[in-house]
């Protein structure tokens, strides 16, 4: 059985993620995460050229991120993702942002996405082989898995 794809990433926070006080803007948070969701999908079998070259396009339909902590102009931070639920014709990534300098978790985000083809929009099935993946995830308490780890801890 597979096991769902996960992946690791590290940015370092910039002016231009900033606001005058120094403290991540709340969109400098997304932009981080859709790095990490960009490699999640190249592990799913997703890279960018392909997917030109397909236009298939994974679309996100729903996002959930809470705040826990600030993160400050010049800190650098991880950004683990991994894939979190495989439906039909939608899945969910999950991501945490720590701050590994003092182990400080500041935002964790579960965000729902379609596999869409372009030009037409036409909403596609997921490919047969994530099925491997839904069956190696176990869901507690109805499927949610936000704040686990990628180690599979928490």
């Amino acid at each position: 059985m597979a096991a769902p794809p996960q992946i690791r990433t590290e940015v370092q926070v910039m002016f231009f993620d900033t606001d005058c006080g120094g403290v991540v803007s709340n969109i400098a948070y997304l932009r981080f995460i859709e790095i990490a969701r960009t490699h999640l999908a190249e592990q799913l079998g997703l890279a960018l050229r392909e997917m030109a070259e397909k236009q298939t396009y994974p679309v996100v339909v729903r996002t959930e991120i809470d705040y826990r902590r600030a993160a400050k102009l010049g800190d650098r931070l991880v950004i683990e993702g991994w894939l979190d639920q495989v439906e039909r014709a939608r899945f969910w990534g999950a991501f945490r942002i720590t701050r590994p300098e003092d182990n400080t978790l500041i935002a964790q985000c579960r965000q729902m996405l379609a596999l869409i083809e372009m030009p037409t929009g036409k909403l596609l099935r997921v490919p047969e082989h994530w099925q491997e993946y839904r069956k190696a995830m176990i869901y507690p308490e109805g499927g949610r898995q936000i704040g686990r780890s990628v180690s599979g801890e928490g």
